[in-house]
């Protein structure tokens, strides 16, 4: 292994790379004795390389942003997915929707409570029926 005073450092920005990405891809493209770590120079977030040799070129990037983008959108699809077939912790807890707000065609509460107000008032009160 190469000592770290004849590495080269090269610093890029975060900007469109998942981090798994150019960490499984970054071996592939410039040898075992390559490296990669989260870096942040100036204030923004990126990758530190440490490699024997050049840096990744421009389409070695391009290759690792497309490959980044495509594991953002499997992840996404696998949460979208997996939120509608995850079991409940609490399924006796499940709400119910009684009423959507704006609706519109609904009875309002003031007008469900004056029905009640004269039900009560002309004997028609369900909780004496009961």
């Amino acid at each position: 292994m190469a000592s770290s005073s004849s590495m080269n450092r090269y610093w890029i920005p975060h900007l469109d790379i998942h981090k798994k990405v150019i960490t499984q891809e970054l071996q592939y493209y410039l040898g075992p004795e390559a490296t990669v770590r989260p870096f942040t120079r100036e204030g923004e977030d990126g990758y530190l390389i440490s490699t024997p040799g050049p840096c990744l070129t421009d389409e070695q990037i391009d290759d690792i942003c497309v490959k980044s983008k495509e594991m953002w959108e499997r992840q996404a699809a696998a949460r979208a997915a997996g939120a509608s077939d995850k079991p409940l912790k609490r399924p006796l807890h499940r709400p119910v929707v009684m009423s959507k707000a704006g609706n519109g065609g609904g009875v309002s509460r003031r007008r469900k409570e004056e029905r009640r107000r004269s039900d009560a008032r002309s004997g028609h009160d369900e909780r004496r029926r009961a």
